[in-house]
């Protein structure tokens, strides 16, 4: 039966669509304590599995003695290399870093041996009964010297221009940045179930689903479909859960015991047992023209990948390739260098290789706005980059690139508040024991780039699959992706983009797992870009089949779905949407692709690498105790262009969670290692910025539409974080008049130098 309808009266955005904050599925579980994450899981008979790890950044493995451990009640496994049942070795694209150590350990905390025991306690104290027999080796712990040595992960050049091109006004500076910890706040934990096929249910925190099935099924020696992977609770991520940790481990345990095992790291394992941020030195030159115009950079950027490959050849890439800054420069001589040595393993960490480039080439900027005479805001101006420009790498700038009108934004801003009478309000609060006589304020600006999704050639997809059916005479949509969930809402927005396409209100998102295709991974900024164009891309398939069987109502007029019923152009009801799902519901699994991207020149780093590119500016005001070097940070302005906000709340999290790790990374984040070794794998001596450190957090949001992406939209996660460290530092320096240029800046910075 058709009817007559008048002018629509009723939006064709369904409650909670895209471009509006719809409430988090998770959010109330997570405020109140409930949400189960994977160290709550739960089996029956149940073991707990430990690992033992090498007190030695490098040593030589002359013989274990697993007697001790076995014979202690309650034991059940003690496994090591020899008991691997596969590949040795895994790793995200280089296959080098051991399941289980032999011949030699290569970093302080690497995994020797493996324990299953009835009890926590228990398998903790099998483990401190493994003797092992070290021969200890000198480890290489300078980059320097693991360069010169020939351990050499990855070189990557950028060549554009003249390299022989002088200036009129020339700065240089030398930097360092410390090694970062993604501070999750969940450690790694999971649970691997042996299955009556000869396989393993594994329930795992982690970003990347089907990257861990495969070299977990390698390792095991089995087919990947043995191997199955579920998405657990995830506590944070931000890069580290990209490489493995326990999966092997316990998935080795459970099949050798043949019973349900769990791992959780404490705290303190857990600063071992993941990748940090890189640390990095980096050398610049920028050379410029007397009215601030730049003429060239020269740059060399070396970073300390710790005792395995990991990520460090793709975070080696990024900084070359974002290494020059949003800065439209004529000649580039840029060396990114990237090599092994025996201190903790790094690989990915948000901001991935453009974090360290900008804290430099945003420090030389303010030396050369000095040398210049400029303004910090106006030089930066003068060389920002914009749509239709050329980056150094040769690739066309074919989107929206609001430089200058982000800068304009945070410079335009309210300044901050006045210093506050009350000492809470000053640096070191009521502890400082100065009158605050010697409290200077001081502003600094920064802007970044960063690429979003996967760059270089690589196949970059994601898998969505979408069912549209009817439950209690409902419409209803169920969503399946193995993209994962890790705090930054992406169940939420699968959501969204569901409710926009198919004008549905009760959708579902499934646990992801591997039963479907693969989502890539939960970094890079792009799962709302990649897995978020999946889910339309299935619901529009979706639609299109639910259109095909609304054809032959329509007399052959064309149909459209409107407010829950298919109508023609002229407004005439065709169906409604639960007449026409039926009894036949509708699914589609599409697996969706963004532009291809290319490899670099391995000679010139020429090349089309990048799908997108991100901005966000800073400017961060704060209050320097000159006499003590004590920082008080008062308020960090952000302006950042996400192209469509799909989420307006969640891209304010985001921006907001960005900045303070980035305010983290400025003044109180670092990993202690000397000679190999970490001095503080806690957070009693590892500071991270609690809500007492936040400072206000005004925002900016423009929505500059991306011609290439989903609605238009701009990763966002990552931005923020690379500019914020960056304009904290240069508040700090209009503060104290000190180079810092050592991040973080510790207190002797600010009073010695």
């Amino acid at each position: 039966m058709t009817r007559a309808i008048g002018a629509p009266s009723v939006s064709t955005v369904v409650e909670g669509g895209v471009g509006q904050s719809p409430r988090r599925p998770d959010g109330r579980l997570k405020v109140t304590g409930e949400f189960a994450f994977s160290s709550d899981l739960w089996a029956d008979d149940m073991l707990w599995g430990a690992t033992l790890r090498s007190p030695y950044p490098r040593a030589r493995l002359r013989g274990l003695d697993l007697s001790a451990a076995l014979a202690l009640p309650g034991v059940h496994a003690v496994l090591t290399a020899d008991d691997v049942p596969g590949a040795k070795c895994y790793g995200l694209d280089v296959a080098d870093q051991p399941v289980l150590a032999w011949e030699e350990v290569r970093y302080q905390g690497e995994a020797i041996a493996i324990v299953a025991a009835d009890h926590p306690e228990t398998a903790r104290r099998a483990v401190a009964r493994i003797v092992v027999d070290y021969e200890v080796l000198d480890p290489v712990a300078d980059p320097e010297a693991a360069l010169a040595a020939g351990q050499l992960v990855r070189h990557v050049p950028v060549r554009r221009g003249d390299p022989a091109a002088t200036a009129e006004v020339v700065v240089t500076g030398e930097y360092r940045v410390g090694m970062q910890d993604q501070a999750f706040l969940g450690p790694e934990s999971g649970l691997a179930v042996p299955a009556e096929d000869g396989g393993v249910d594994l329930y795992i925190a982690t970003q990347w689903l089907h990257v861990d099935q495969a070299q977990v099924a390698a390792a095991l020696g089995l087919a990947p479909d043995l191997v199955r992977l579920s998405l657990a609770g995830v506590g944070g991520a931000f890069g580290a859960r990209e490489d493995l940790s326990m999966q092997v481990h316990a998935s080795m345990l459970a099949l050798r015991t043949r019973r349900p095992v769990k791992m959780v790291y404490s705290r303190e394992e857990s600063f071992f047992g993941h990748v940090h941020r890189h640390p990095a030195t980096l050398r610049y030159e920028h050379g410029a023209t007397r009215d601030g115009r730049l003429v060239y950079v020269r740059a060399r950027i070396l970073l300390d990948g710790g005792a395995y490959t990991s990520s460090t050849p793709a975070v080696v890439a990024n900084a070359a390739t974002l290494g020059i800054g949003p800065y439209q420069v004529p000649n580039v001589t840029m060396d990114a260098y990237g090599v092994w040595t025996n201190n903790p393993p790094c690989g990915a960490m948000r901001g991935f290789g453009a974090v360290q480039a900008c804290f430099a080439y945003e420090s030389q900027m303010d030396a050369l706005a000095a040398a210049c005479g400029l303004d910090p805001v106006e030089l930066r101006t003068r060389n920002a980059l914009a749509e239709g420009a050329t980056m150094p790498t040769g690739q066309l700038v074919d989107g929206p690139a609001p430089v200058a009108r982000l800068l304009a934004l945070v410079r335009d801003r309210p300044a901050a508040p006045p210093a506050a009478a009350d000492p809470r309000e000053r640096p070191g609060g009521v502890a400082n024991t100065t009158r605050g006589e010697g409290v200077v304020r001081g502003v600094g600006y920064a802007i970044g780039i960063k690429n979003v999704c996967f760059s270089e050639g690589f196949d970059d997809y994601a898998t969505a699959r979408v069912r549209l059916e009817l439950i209690n005479g409902e419409p209803a949509v169920l969503v399946h992706t193995a993209a994962a969930e890790v705090g930054q809402g992406l169940v939420t927005v699968q959501a969204q983009i569901a409710r926009t396409e198919l004008g549905v209100a009760r959708v579902t998102v499934a646990t992801a797992d591997t039963s479907v295709g693969s989502a890539g991974s939960s970094s890079a900024s792009r799962q709302t870009y990649m897995t978020g164009g999946a889910v339309r891309a299935a619901c529009q398939a979706v639609r299109a089949k639910l259109l095909a069987r609304a054809a032959d109502r329509a007399a052959g007029a064309e149909v459209r779905l409107f407010d829950g019923r298919i109508v023609t152009e002229a407004g005439v009801v065709v169906a409604d949407l639960a007449d026409l799902v039926g009894d036949e519901p509708l699914e589609e699994t599409v697996q969706w692709r963004h532009r291809p991207t290319h490899p670099l020149d391995p000679r010139t780093g020429q090349g089309d690498a990048h799908v997108q590119y991100a901005f966000a500016a800073h400017r961060a005001t704060v209050d320097v105790d000159t006499e003590l070097g004590l920082v008080r940070v008062v308020e960090i302005a952000t302006a950042q262009d996400v192209g469509r906000a799909v989420n307006p709340q969640a891209v304010l999290g985001q921006i907001h969670g960005g900045t303070i790790q980035g305010l983290g990374l400025a003044v109180m984040e670092e990993i202690q290692v000397v000679d190999g070794l970490i001095r503080n794998p806690s957070f009693t001596d590892y500071l991270i910025p609690t809500i007492l450190d936040s400072p206000p957090m005004p925002v900016d949001v423009l929505e500059l539409a991306d011609p290439h992406s989903p609605y238009g939209l701009r990763g966002v996660g990552e931005p923020p974080t690379i500019s914020s460290t960056p304009a904290v530092v240069a508040a700090i320096r209009a503060a104290t008049n000190r180079p810092l240029r050592t991040i973080p800046i510790r207190p002797h910075h600010i009073v010695y130098g």
